[in-house]
């Protein structure tokens, strides 16, 4: 059985934490969603360690990572996840793979450096961004709308409902003298999802690393956003899970499971790029 163990990687000022969950293999780097930290897919990663070795990374702002960076610009996200390689996969090119934001950084990390990356998994992740300013503050609005600190566990259940996506976020909040607090700041993630709304297509279009995009049957983009994502990168595999949500590595895992690992195991010669 695979033991975790955290480290911690500092770029400018900015201390990274990253699990390493164990596994021999080639390696594979997880990088989670908006709000969310490597708590969410440590389940993902336990279920790949028998044939990978597999690191995830609290991206800035999130988890036990800086929680209030100077720069939160896309650009710093795909300077973290390049320093996280170079330091421990050293000489390697690994597998990344993100959801929703951690998509999006995944993706930019790919195009940038493609010399890193060997292969590109994105599970409900899109590059087209929003036009609609109001995307952001509204998003930040939720988040600043939650009452901490929650008093116990049951409050914080009680507020976010029963979900999949409840579960995880109650097992990531903090317990602190007040109580407990999310792994993050409101305005902070309003900050963070105002740059992944800008348009990114050409750096998709020109993308040389294998891809494999995955689209949950209830997620967020529509059938024409997700039909164009492809469209306008001929090369891209695409997977569709059923019955899941935006968050289908938690409410559909073992659909999920079975197209990562597909993925993953795919020989480089599906995508000609």
């Amino acid at each position: 059985m695979a033991v975790e163990r955290r480290t911690t990687v500092e770029r400018e000022g900015v201390v990274l934490a990253v699990t390493d969950a164990g596994g021999s293999g080639p390696t594979v780097l997880l990088l989670h969603g908006l709000a969310g930290s490597s708590r969410k897919l440590l389940p993902t990663a336990g279920a790949l360690t028998d044939r990978f070795h597999v690191l995830l990374l609290d991206q800035r702002g999130h988890g036990h990572s800086t929680r209030r960076p100077d720069d939160l610009s896309r650009d710093a996200f795909v300077d973290d996840v390049v320093a996280v390689i170079e330091r421990c996969a050293p000489g390697e090119r690994v597998s990344l793979v993100g959801q929703s934001m951690g998509a999006h950084t995944a993706f930019l990390t790919a195009a940038r450096r493609p010399d890193l990356v060997d292969r590109l998994v994105m599970l409900e992740g899109h590059v087209a961004g929003s036009d609609r300013a109001a995307d952001a503050r509204e998003l930040g609005a939720f988040f600043a709308s939650w009452p901490v600190p929650f008093a116990d566990v049951a409050q914080a259940r009680s507020f976010f409902g029963d979900s999949p996506l409840t579960e995880a976020w109650v097992a990531d909040l903090a317990a602190t003298a007040s109580g407990l607090r999310p792994r993050f700041e409101a305005d902070v993630m309003e900050q963070v999802i105002v740059a992944v709304h800008e348009s990114r297509w050409h750096e998709w279009e020109t993308l040389p690393v294998p891809t494999t995009v995955v689209f949950a049957e209830h997620g967020m983009f529509t059938a024409e956003q997700q039909d164009e994502l492809t469209a306008r990168r001929p090369g891209t595999s695409r997977r569709d899970i059923l019955g899941g949500s935006h968050d289908a590595h938690l409410d559909a895992f073992d659909a999920w499971v079975d197209v990562l690992r597909s993925a993953l195991d795919a020989a480089s010669t599906d995508d000609p790029r």
